[in-house]
């Protein structure tokens, strides 16, 4: 009898049309940003998620507008996914976002849908409708959490919005898809180096990100660890600097009116969960390989709605941050 709803759920997702958004929107805070984080971690510490990070994010042009990230998993859903290909543990890392928007610097609270991602990364998994029912299941929970927060409980499906056969093998946006090479987010996956072992990979991107050194705003040099999360057969890194947090925000809002104003100029910041960068590595047969992102892909999936001329003018950008990266590793 337990399959019922299950079964409906997921028929309500698969008909929800093209209104999934790759973030979503699930509170308005009536309280101030410090408030709202302090009420958010205390109930967070209660539930069942592991908080792997927590992050006051960087940008020097924000006029004083405040975001803070937390980078989640759920033990339940991971246990769900423990047999899925390794390198697929991006659709596993959950982000949440609490940032000052709009007039008077109201404060939301945002994060990653679990449920785009499973439809990205387990597309062609025979598990399919169990890994997006489960990551249904880790959406709900965090809004239950979302619930005891002060404020007005949300579920808004944030932009850039699909449609479910969009997600699928996602692998650019319209006519932008040549940009990302039409690769979908396995053949996106950018190798930075191999080795014979779990353990050698990981201590050379420790190593490496570790003696580098964040530079600023100004330019994309230096890198800095804000997570390392185990998996059954992968070690996710999530990586940030301050020139990506500051150029993606910042080119985000360039084209955005809603919600840009003097004491909040960045609407870009509720894109804050589309951080931080990620490096994967993984068991690949006898091999074990080093894996980032294509950024051109990755810039599609979380700011498309940036809009087509944004991506014209900043088409360097992405060229740019995976440039940086690869640096780092390059022998």
């Amino acid at each position: 009898m337990k399959l019922i709803p299950t079964l409906f759920v997921f028929c309500q997702i698969l008909l929800a049309g093209p209104d999934i958004g790759i973030f979503e929107k699930i509170l308005n805070a009536t309280e101030s940003f410090e408030e709202t984080t302090s009420a958010f971690e205390t109930v967070l510490d209660e539930s069942n998620f592991t908080l792997h990070a927590k992050y006051d994010f960087n940008t020097s042009n924000s006029g004083g507008q405040k975001s803070r990230l937390y980078i989640l998993t759920s033990p339940i859903f991971m246990d769900m996914a423990k047999n899925e290909a390794s390198n697929t543990v991006s659709a596993q890392v959950i982000r949440v976002a609490i940032y000052e928007y709009g007039e008077g610097r109201k404060t939301f609270i945002n994060m990653t849908n679990p449920i785009a991602h499973a439809m990205v990364f387990y597309e062609d998994s025979k598990s399919y409708k169990v890994l997006v029912s489960a990551a249904k299941s880790a959406s709900d929970e965090i809004k239950a959490i979302v619930a005891n927060v002060p404020g007005q409980v949300d579920s808004e499906q944030l932009p850039p919005l699909r449609d479910e056969d969009d997600l699928n093998d996602f692998n650019g946006d319209g006519p932008a898809k040549m940009m990302a090479m039409w690769k979908n987010w396995e053949s996106s996956q950018d190798v930075l180096f191999k080795e014979k072992t779990m353990e050698a990979a990981v201590t050379k991107v420790e190593n490496i990100i570790n003696n580098s050194k964040d530079v600023g705003a100004k330019n994309c040099e230096g890198w800095r660890i804000l997570t390392k999360i185990k998996f059954k057969d992968a070690v996710y890194f999530g990586i940030t600097n301050d020139y990506t947090e500051n150029r993606t925000t910042s080119i985000n809002s360039d084209f955005r009116k809603k919600g840009k104003s003097d004491d909040a100029p960045l609407p870009g910041i509720d894109h804050t969960p589309a951080h931080p960068m990620e490096i994967i590595i993984y068991k690949d047969g006898k091999n074990v390989k080093a894996v980032q992102y294509g950024q051109m892909w990755r810039m599609q999936l979380y700011y498309w709605d940036s809009g087509y001329a944004a991506f014209a003018k900043y088409t360097m950008i992405p060229g740019i941050i995976s440039g940086s990266i690869e640096d780092l590793f390059e022998e």
